[in-house]
């Protein structure tokens, strides 16, 4: 912040003015100043900072003093931003807001957006030199020796941040090949399983373990649901809600016959969010996907008990059938409790007391 100087504002005979954005703050560095929302004015000659409530309040930074710029884009609370790095400034650099700085950089935090374009004219400026081209020395002319100097440093801090950047790519790719090793040997051990399993069952030497059953079944869950819907493949709104609905279907069909036809909605809600791995949907984009089945006329079906219970049953088990079901049941079993019931039809207690208050 110390290269800045007071200015009077005004374009010199032969400057141009290039680009100019509002609601721009002045770092010092890293460390914020008094010089907020102001109007940032690029020249072809120099970079000017004016308070829109005291027009006398304008300091500028000459264009021969920058090395080079970095783009930072705006984050979580933060607004996007552009460094400057500058060289040192010449002695007869008239008087600033700051006499001395421990920083060769200032940030232009951008409050109201444009810093894109900013970025764009600021590049072109530099690269253009028009100040070269003045019959009005620039202030640096007289300083060639310590402006190469600090070129050569500025260079160097472009070096050592690629070779920082180098470091990390390298240490990313390292960590996603020791993912993808990790990947490898779970599918030669799904493999494995399944050419057992597949022996068993053509050479007949024996039942499959309970065991193995279960774990062959949990590497299949973990395989999760390829290419799941979500917002950036398929948009937001109602678009979305139906694509979703149809990889509900479609995913749920052989699960909803596995448990008995129906499962409760926090059931579905916390299968889904498992088999879609880092996809996880929000309650929500649930709900309402699961609105739409009927409209689109899939096989799976929303239903709310008059309870409150929310489940996704199949179209092919009626509530007919599910009443059938459990009387014959009843019939054979003299007495039912609901604890007795789930375990006997695959479903949660919760939807066993549905099923009795259905039956009466």
């Amino acid at each position: 912040m110390d290269r800045f100087y007071w200015s009077d504002s005004p374009l010199k005979s032969d400057e141009s003015l290039v680009f100019q954005q509002t609601g721009v703050r002045l770092y010092d560095g890293d460390k914020k100043t008094k010089f907020d929302r102001g109007l940032l004015i690029l020249t072809t000659h120099r970079l000017l900072w004016r308070d829109p409530k005291d027009q006398t309040c304008t300091v500028a930074l000459d264009l021969p003093l920058v090395v080079f710029l970095e783009e930072k884009p705006s984050g979580f609370a933060k607004s996007a931003k552009i460094s400057v790095y500058m060289s040192v400034a010449p002695s007869s650099k008239p008087p600033g807001p700051v006499t001395s700085s421990v920083y060769n950089f200032v940030l232009l935090s951008f409050r109201e957006a444009g810093e894109t374009q900013f970025f764009r004219s600021f590049q072109e400026a530099l690269t253009q030199k028009r100040w070269l081209q003045s019959s009005i020395p620039v202030q640096v002319a007289a300083q060639s020796s310590i402006q190469n100097r600090q070129i050569r440093t500025g260079i160097t801090g472009i070096e050592r941040k690629m070779q920082a950047k180098n470091k990390q790519m390298e240490q990313n790719i390292s960590e996603a090949f020791e993912d993808l090793s990790k990947l490898i040997d779970k599918a030669k051990e799904m493999v494995d399983l399944s050419r057992t399993i597949s022996n068993k069952i053509r050479d007949k030497q024996g039942a499959i373990t309970e065991d193995e059953t279960i774990k062959f079944k949990s590497y299949l869950l973990s395989l999760g649901i390829p290419d799941p819907v979500t917002r950036e493949t398929h948009g937001s709104g109602a678009m979305y809600h139906m694509e979703l609905a149809k990889e509900l279907s479609r995913v749920l069909e052989k699960p909803l016959q596995e448990c008995g036809g129906m499962m409760s909605l926090t059931d579905v809600y916390c299968w889904v969010n498992r088999a879609r791995g880092m996809e996880l949907l929000s309650p929500d984009d649930l709900l309402n996907a699961c609105k739409m089945l009927e409209a689109l006329g899939l096989p799976v079906r929303l239903k709310i008990f008059d309870s409150g219970v929310v489940v996704l049953h199949l179209l092919s088990h009626s509530e007919e059938e599910i009443i059938l079901d459990t009387t014959k049941l009843l019939e054979e079993k003299k007495s039912l409790t609901a604890d007795e019931l789930s375990q006997l039809v695959a479903v949660s207690v919760v939807l066993a007391r549905e099923r009795f208050v259905l039956e009466t």
